[in-house]
């Protein structure tokens, strides 16, 4: 397909489900209409982990013919092949994610890593998957990581890096050691994308145990950042505090001389941080509304893009009026609207009217495919499930976008 200058409009509907056949469109619709009522989704989210815990008959066949293949590539990297193929064909990309996370024991995370670098050497002899995936819950124990962040926030330092040293400073010789096996499994998953040139995406944590998570990606982009972004932190805009955050990740780039690599979106753990700041009586880190969120969303790609030479970052967003906005800016700022530093990208399953009408006027875009079997990728479909249900009228659009191309296709 040409990359010239086209309108950039969302409204192109027979485009933006022309991938999908009549019988995967009333699969969607039958889904997405199911996860309108919140009373389903409350005891979904309830039985199914069971379900698939104790072998209940059936079980996993009615949620791979459903949820499983509406939001997840596959069971393995082969599965995956079909949905990456088709998806080249309308020069849409992917960032691939072995979908483990809330692992434990020491084998369980040394084969995670293992597993993460055969999905970057996957995906480098594809020619549309130029990013992976990982989360750091797949790869260390999750009150590790808590401990790790509360020895952080209590050193008193200023910066990433110094946080970072005073903390393994003050943690106890198992710890530390501990924590040196998650640094060399994250370092060598990474240096694994630098040699087949593929970027690693650091998802991001809840907020207690995102401080050793942020200090181990800007390591890496310390170390592998240079001359091009391999490593990508993950910034979550319903945060309240992360704008400024990345303010200050721009100015510690710039300090060490490497390109800081940021996936921004607004989130996915706010039902959970809210109950969790009431619980233990302390400030939400969460914004006081959705505006306040969409406010610093929209002021973070204007922040990248002021900094264009410093940072390279995608804009991971459902919200037309930010992918819009950033569109236009692209439109303005080249004769291509291809930029190797700014990218766009949506989950798989989700907000399709966004993805294939960006990349039919000529952006460089990707959906976001995990795959891996269903016991892993269930806490996965269950953050998807819950944000469908909570984000205000995500369901209902993408229901109406599914009515509208049938009935299209039906006149």
């Amino acid at each position: 397909m040409s990359n010239s200058k086209q309108p950039i409009s969302f409204d192109n509907n027979a485009y933006a489900f022309a991938y999908k056949t009549n019988s995967a469109l009333r699969k969607a619709k039958m889904l997405f209409s199911l996860m309108g009522n919140p009373l389903l989704i409350k005891w979904g989210l309830k039985i199914m982990p069971l379900a698939i815990k104790y072998n209940i008959p059936f079980t996993k066949t009615i949620l791979k013919k459903t949820i499983f293949s509406q939001f997840v590539g596959g069971e393995t990297l082969n599965e995956t092949k079909t949905v990456v193929t088709k998806l080249d064909e309308y020069d849409v990309a992917v960032i691939l994610d072995y979908g483990v996370e809330g692992e434990s024991g020491e084998a369980a995370f040394d084969h995670a890593a293992h597993e993460f670098i055969n999905v970057v050497n996957y995906a480098a002899q594809q020619k549309n998957i130029p990013y992976i995936s990982i989360k750091i819950t797949g790869l260390a124990r999750f009150s590790l990581l808590e401990n790790i962040d509360q020895d952080m926030q209590s050193s008193g330092k200023s910066t990433l890096m110094k946080r970072y040293e005073a903390a393994t400073a003050l943690m106890n010789e198992t710890e530390d050691a501990e924590w040196q096996k998650v640094i060399k499994r994250i370092h060598s998953i990474c240096e694994a994308a630098f040699r087949q040139q593929i970027a690693v995406l650091v998802d991001a944590e809840e907020s207690w145990i995102q401080e050793p998570v942020d200090a181990v990606t800007m390591l890496m982009m310390d170390v592998f950042n240079k001359e091009r972004a391999v490593v990508y932190n993950t910034i979550q805009l319903y945060r309240h505090d992360r704008l400024r955050f990345l303010e200050c990740s721009i100015d510690c780039a710039k300090e060490r001389n490497f390109l800081l690599g940021a996936k921004l979106v607004r989130g996915a753990y706010m039902e959970k941080e809210r109950a969790r700041a009431i619980q233990m009586n302390y400030p939400s880190p969460i914004q006081k509304d959705k505006g306040a969120t969409d406010n610093d969303y929209n002021a973070a790609i204007d922040l990248c893009f002021r900094h264009a030479d410093q940072v390279c970052f995608i804009i991971a967003s459902h919200n037309e009026h930010s992918n819009l906005k950033a569109a236009m800016v692209l439109n303005e700022l080249s004769s291509t609207l291809k930029l190797p530093q700014v990218h766009f990208s949506q989950l798989y399953g989700m907000s399709d009217n966004i993805t294939f009408n960006l990349a039919k006027s000529g952006l460089s875009v990707s959906k976001y495919l995990p795959f891996g079997p269903i016991k892993d990728v269930i806490p996965y479909l269950m953050r998807r499930a819950q944000e469908n249900s909570s984000v205000a009228g995500q369901t209902s659009r993408e229901l109406g976008l599914i009515k509208k191309e049938m009935e299209r296709r039906s006149s």
